[in-house]
């Protein structure tokens, strides 16, 4: 069994998956201001693998700076449809949007992770995985909308990947852990050689 870390993040599936892999956290979310720091980078040119590493460095980097001494894991993750960066909705029309965009399309769920120690990173890793969307028409993509809870709706990237979700797709490539926003294998390898 490993130490404690702390995770900066609210995400509640985040602390399960590290839960289920025994790796117990404390919650310790940073708050930091995401769409500004997004903004920022988006006129920089940065692409969506570098916005995903920057947000994950930033999270893990501010609590450790104030939980020193102890292991602080940062995570994001983000939708890059051909090179656009696609954020969490900010409500249900936006959702529908968003399903629209990637009707029928290939896109990555890039989920990029960061542990900091002293207010410094120590250790990043950045994993995508590939998703192909059936077409939908848009009542079909509606009534999926309407049997995803607020809960799920604005905590994930649209979609949830171990419910619901998974009916969208007809391939999916790569780590369903990565897709759900935490490649916990390489965080498992990392801890046990830090240990």
């Amino acid at each position: 069994m490993l130490n404690k870390i702390i995770l900066a993040s609210k995400s509640k599936v985040r602390k399960d998956i590290l839960e289920k892999n025994n790796v117990s956290c404390d919650v310790k979310p940073s708050n930091i201001d995401e769409d500004t720091v997004k903004e920022s980078l988006i006129k920089e040119g940065a692409p969506p693998e570098m916005i995903s590493k920057n947000l994950a460095e930033l999270k893990a980097n501010k609590i450790s700076s104030i939980n020193y001494e102890q292991i602080v894991l940062g995570a994001d993750s983000v939708i890059d449809l051909e090179g656009e960066l696609i954020s969490k909705p900010e409500d249900r029309k936006e959702a529908l949007l968003i399903l629209k965009k990637l009707n029928g399309k290939e896109h990555y769920l890039i989920s990029s992770v960061c542990i900091s120690k002293n207010g410094k990173m120590i250790w990043n890793y950045t994993d995508k995985a590939k998703l192909k969307m059936k077409k939908f028409n848009e009542e079909e993509l509606e009534e999926y909308l309407a049997k995803i809870p607020d809960s799920t709706l604005y905590a994930y990237n649209v979609y949830q990947i171990e419910g619901e979700g998974r009916k969208l797709f007809s391939d999916i490539t790569g780590d369903e852990n990565t897709i759900m926003g935490l490649p916990i294998q390489k965080i498992k390898e990392y801890l046990k050689d830090i240990r």
